[in-house]
């Protein structure tokens, strides 16, 4: 099938798995050029016209860089805004379902995450709540009051205190979340931060904790790019992978 021929690509030696029956010239120039940075190991910039693919584009060859070259580690992806980072996921769905159709009897490990906000993860009704003053008022608080009240019933000091008094309240996503295996993974496949509130929910689970814990497993994590600029978010989340992984940022 000539369609389903135009999804492997070779790129410089790399089998690319693109999952649409058209590619843009400019796309392919840019895996390229793409390809040969990370086989450098450095840093580039690279600039291509505004719906001209650019997610899809180096989602495709670095996702088939890494099941080439499992050495190569993580991709973290960099975007602006939330509508951003889902859009991402969503594209990386795509591309894995593409993936497994031409990629017979085979099941590459692939796991894709998103890392947000306790205010844009929090299933807690009682914490999600205590934003409503805030973002009903159009104060931009709301995620400081989520977290506020996040804390006041994770905190450590907070769990201790409730172990002797039953009169302090606690999360019991938090809590049963504290419960499960430290080995404990979740499913293979790509999860937007919706996918990642959902199945927290289900297992009841807190869903912004379990997705900080997922990242140790994660083939691919997309974040909002501040977080590159937070010190302790950097400390906390990417310290161990720091001469592994391939950071990339779109705007």
């Amino acid at each position: 099938n000539q369609d389903n021929q135009k999804m492997i690509l070779p790129v410089d030696g790399l089998t690319v798995y693109f999952p649409y029956s058209h590619i843009y010239p400019e796309q392919y120039h840019y895996m390229l050029e793409l390809k040969k940075s990370i086989d450098a190991r450095g840093h580039c910039i690279l600039e291509m016209p505004t719906g001209t693919g650019k997610t899809i584009t180096s989602l495709s060859l670095i996702t088939s860089y890494q099941l080439a070259h499992p050495e190569v580690g993580k991709l973290i992806y960099c975007t602006r805004t939330v509508p951003e980072m889902e859009k991402v996921l969503e594209e990386l769905k795509v591309l894995v379902a593409a993936r497994k159709k031409e990629i017979p009897g085979e099941n590459p490990k692939m796991l894709g995450i998103g890392l947000s906000s306790r205010k844009n993860m929090c299933v807690n009704e009682k914490v999600k709540e205590s934003a409503l003053p805030e973002a009903n008022s159009g104060n931009k608080n709301s995620r400081s009051a989520v977290d506020a009240k996040c804390r006041n019933l994770t905190a450590s000091w907070v769990r201790t205190a409730a172990a002797t008094n039953k009169n302090i309240e606690l999360c019991d996503y938090f809590e049963r979340y504290e419960k499960m295996d430290s080995d404990t993974i979740m499913p293979l496949g790509v999860y937007t931060l919706e996918d990642i509130r959902e199945f927290g929910k289900a297992k009841g689970w807190c869903p912004y904790f379990l997705a900080r814990r997922m990242i140790q497993f994660a083939n691919v994590v997309v974040y909002n790019y501040q977080v590159c600029l937070s010190k302790k978010l950097l400390i906390i989340y990417f310290i161990l992978y720091l001469s592994l992984s391939i950071y990339l940022s779109i705007y």
